[in-house]
């Protein structure tokens, strides 16, 4: 029964998201699902922590698409702790949370743990009655570009400008980026926001180094891994950019990932999942050098 429902969540997850895809709409770029200049963080209302993972871009999508104005959710029982009440007929969104159980030998020894994935139902403070959202804290531009500013050069990474494109290149671990000022506004986001959310998805690349988070990079363009390292530094750029009060501004090459983002996500209903992991782990790593003592609850 935990498989037919483990499966059953991958599966509603995935097709939502592929769903979301198709339907975008082609203008100077593609804007993804999760990309918004507004967007903040799901948060947990009860406990005050931000969800992670893929449970952000679950959330980040109902956000979207219902043009939600607060990043608050809850399940039904903290809504009602909370003096809050549901009202009837609202709907839940389904989110998950991984846990733990051990599994008995048949040896009479020690059992080993097993990870399962358990999910859970959220309604967004707009659903509720008898709770109002804190106030927003709002940073200027200059606040918020500063700050990534100091967190992207805590990292250490070699960053080169003066290239004609933006890249990561494992051999001499160096990230390259084409000068400041060639980067421009679009109408999704002014060109300091552009050229942050484009340094960011490389800085993501950059965490997957073997000495660091050892991921599999990919040998070419429409293989299934580099289809997976790119939406995990897609999604990273996301998040990091978010973490900072930066729009996530989508990339020009966009349409050329996607289809192959589409396929993988059709042919295999953990990708995203596993995607959404491997980025919240890069944004940590990120994060780490500047806050090594802000960790924000798993959820």
């Amino acid at each position: 029964m935990k498989t037919s429902k483990r499966l059953d969540l991958y599966e509603s997850v995935t097709a939502s998201i592929i769903a979301a895809i198709e339907h975008m709409e082609q203008g100077e770029a593609y804007e993804m699902p999760w990309m918004n200049g507004e967007m903040e963080f799901p948060r947990n209302a009860a406990k005050g922590h931000f969800y992670r993972g893929i449970n952000v871009l679950i959330l980040w999508i109902e956000q979207v698409s219902r043009k939600l104005e607060n990043p608050y959710w809850a399940t039904y029982k903290q809504w009602t702790e909370m003096g809050a009440q549901v009202r009837k007929g609202e709907k839940s969104t389904t989110i998950c949370f991984y846990n733990q159980y051990e599994k008995e030998s048949e040896s009479g020894e020690e059992g080993r743990k097993v990870w399962y994935m358990k999910a859970h139902r959220v309604f967004h403070a707009s659903q509720v009655e008898g709770w109002e959202a804190p106030a927003k804290q709002e940073k200027s531009v200059f606040e918020s570009l500063a700050d990534a500013e100091a967190k992207i050069a805590a990292t250490g990474a070699v960053i080169q400008h003066g290239h004609a494109t933006a890249f990561y290149r494992p051999a001499g671990d160096i990230i390259g980026m084409p000068a400041p000022e060639h980067f421009v506004a679009t109408k999704y986001s002014t060109a300091q926001e552009n050229y942050y959310s484009t340094l960011l998805h490389e800085l993501t690349h950059w965490t997957g180094a073997k000495h660091r988070l050892q991921r599999e990079m990919g040998k070419r363009f429409g293989d299934h891994q580099y289809a997976f390292e790119e939406l995990v530094a897609e999604l990273g750029a996301a998040f990091a950019c978010t973490a900072m009060g930066i729009v996530a501004a989508p990339r020009q090459d966009h349409a050329h990932y996607m289809v192959s983002w589409l396929k993988a996500l059709k042919s295999d209903k953990k990708f995203i999942f596993t995607a959404a992991s491997h980025a919240q782990k890069a944004v940590d790593y990120i994060l780490r050098f500047s806050e090594p003592e802000a960790k924000k609850e798993a959820a």
